[in-house]
């Protein structure tokens, strides 16, 4: 399977709670939900197509539990958020949750970073994962996200964990596409090509 992220940060790159005030304070971040008034039909289709190709999802705990709170009460099943995260086989990074309710999920447990490789081993399509901020990180790390889904608001905030902090493997990728929506989140998708190349702009002493 491939592992694709969609992650949404701000300007200054900040990636913790973007869809409510109470979604992850810790830190003392007080701005979650700063993704929410940029919402429009143009992001919400983009979403639609993201979900489309899912055949499985990859959560971290604390998004997990946020999803699983709400998506089981959306039953309509041609919802194309809900009728996936429903019906499809969800797997959370965790090893602090003991047991998991909703329907076709597998917690994961103790060494993440292997299992997900045993997971991504799998054929079949699109393993996804949203927000699970932690988690991201962690994946990035070990070179395991093949198609990263970079969504950028036009909001500084000056605080708050960003989504490359330090330890990210160094990784270049490719840019598979870009849109803009009517309220100015700028969408890129990328894939993941392999090691960076280095050079310098500085002239060779013999030419010059």
């Amino acid at each position: 399977m491939k592992i694709s992220l969609t992650a949404f940060v701000s300007l200054d790159g900040v990636h913790q709670a973007p869809g409510g005030p109470e979604e992850d304070t810790s830190g003392g971040f007080t701005q979650g939900g700063w993704s929410v008034p940029y919402g429009d039909e143009d992001f919400g289709r983009f979403m639609t197509e993201v979900f489309d190709r899912a055949e499985a999802f990859l959560l971290g705990r604390r998004t997990y539990e946020i999803f699983a709170a709400h998506w089981p009460r959306v039953t309509d099943p041609a919802d194309p958020v809900a009728g996936k995260l429903n019906r499809l086989p969800k797997y959370v990074a965790s090893t602090t949750l003991a047991s998991a309710d909703w329907a076709h999920t597998t917690v994961l447990g103790e060494d993440v970073p292997e299992r997900v490789g045993q997971l991504k081993s799998r054929p079949g399509g699109e393993l996804q994962v949203h927000g699970s901020a932690r988690l991201a990180r962690t994946l990035l790390a070990h070179g395991l996200v093949d198609t990263l889904h970079l969504l950028v608001f036009p909001v500084v905030l000056g605080s708050g964990r960003t989504l490359f902090g330090g330890g990210a493997l160094p990784t270049a990728f490719t840019l598979g596409g870009v849109r803009t929506t009517s309220t100015g989140v700028v969408i890129h998708t990328y894939e993941a090509a392999g090691r960076p190349e280095y050079g310098t702009y500085a002239l060779d002493p013999e030419t010059s």
